[in-house]
């Protein structure tokens, strides 16, 4: 494996920070910086999320009614495959110049490299949706306590996503087309997040509480992030070392 020399002073000095906090912000700074450098990385997660929430009124007729009642499952759906879009490239680059060897070599932690690393990808591959997901929420006549509900979801959901999709990732980073089988480990894992967050938004629009859906998706965020960077750590341990 070689490593590009222009890489590693900044990350040997990263690595070399003992503050744990100050290693994991000048991760999250380059890997904000190598994405901000590679505009497709931010335009491609948004311009899918939008084609394929535009395909689905095409399809299903321009009844306001039925909109409103498919929209939740449509943009989640739709919110679903951005992030997997942007899955493959997580570990990618890191692995392909020798950088993901070096970090898991490093006097840092395993777990503030991965999350600043699936933090990063949920900034550039999922932020941007819950930004316009109101837009696109009023174009399928989603009412206003459905628009709030639906960002409390996605707020709470796209993380766990990102920190599933990240493991599917790390275990798949070394074969050269792992993004079908990074599909493959991550959409039976999905599910769940999609019953509860689509089921939130629903009852919400029927004027039900949402406090229990809300509270299963809270309750398995904290347990993604307490567990999945551990999983990932291990995973990318693994490819380096095939």
């Amino acid at each position: 494996m070689t490593i590009k020399r222009a890489s590693l002073p900044p990350l040997l000095e990263a690595a070399s920070l003992p503050p744990l906090s100050q290693g994991f912000g000048a991760l999250l700074r380059r890997d904000l910086l190598l994405a901000s450098r590679q505009r497709s990385d931010l335009i491609y997660p948004v311009f899918f999320f939008f084609m394929v929430v535009s395909l689905f009124p095409l399809g299903i007729g321009p009844d306001g009614k039925l909109l409103a009642k498919t929209a939740p499952g449509i943009l989640w759906i739709a919110a679903l495959l951005s992030t997997l879009l942007a899955t493959d490239s997580l570990f990618r680059q890191d692995y392909d110049d020798g950088t993901l060897e070096i970090l898991l070599s490093s006097p840092q932690s395993s777990f503030v490299f991965v999350t600043a690393k699936v933090l990063a990808h949920w900034l550039v591959a999922s932020l941007p949706l819950l930004l316009f997901a109101p837009l696109i929420a009023v174009m399928l006549h989603l009412d206003g306590r459905g628009i709030g509900i639906l960002l409390a979801s996605l707020a709470l959901g796209t993380p766990i996503l990102s920190l599933i999709s990240a493991i599917g990732a790390s275990l798949t980073v070394g074969l050269r087309r792992g993004s079908m089988l990074v599909a493959l480990i991550a959409l039976p894992l999905y599910v769940p997040v999609l019953i509860f967050a689509v089921g939130a938004v629903e009852t919400a629009t029927l004027g039900g509480s949402v406090a229990g859906h809300i509270g299963y998706l809270a309750a398995m965020l904290v347990l993604a992030v307490t567990l999945a960077p551990f999983a990932i750590a291990a995973g990318l341990a693994i490819s380096v070392k095939a």
